[in-house]
């Protein structure tokens, strides 16, 4: 299997890395335009998972503004996150290879997750912690909406 066999999966772990519920909420967005994904999902085919999925994304986004919100690197951000990538790198990989998916995807989280809140302290030191946010909100949906665009097709 090559490396760009796991390509969705290694991409959905590195916004994951950021953004910790972003993955699932883009899978369930996904879910309910129709589309299909490479693994098996059946989790994000219940409506409570699937509409908690968002609220939990949007929830994530809104509450990442406060000024008492945690790092990523806390032990349940990266719980959140391990839990999130290696879901969505499941789903994401090719039918079959569902478990390297996940491994590629939490393997790419965490250690990023360090390099993200790096690059986001740098950020807020400069432009403020919502500024900052914002930017990287935006930075996170698009890719992750790209990545699961991309990874997925339409359902019959």
């Amino acid at each position: 299997m090559a490396i760009r066999d796991l390509l969705s999966s290694i991409l959905i772990g590195a916004v994951a890395s950021a953004r910790s519920m972003t993955p699932m909420a883009a899978l369930a967005t996904a879910r309910l335009a129709r589309r299909g994904t490479p693994g098996k999902l059946a989790l994000l085919d219940r409506p409570l998972f699937k509409f908690g999925a968002l609220a939990m994304g949007v929830g994530e986004l809104l509450g990442d503004k406060m000024k008492t919100a945690p790092d990523r690197t806390v032990f349940l951000g990266l719980l959140a996150r391990t839990m999130s990538a290696g879901i969505a790198g499941s789903a994401l990989a090719p039918h079959g290879r569902e478990r390297e998916g996940a491994v590629a995807a939490v393997a790419t989280a965490v250690p990023l997750a360090y390099v993200t809140l790096a690059a986001r302290k740098r950020a807020m030191a400069k432009v403020g912690q919502t500024r900052s946010g914002l930017v990287e909100d935006a930075l996170v949906l698009a890719a992750g909406a790209a990545v699961v665009a991309l990874a997925t097709r339409a359902r019959r």
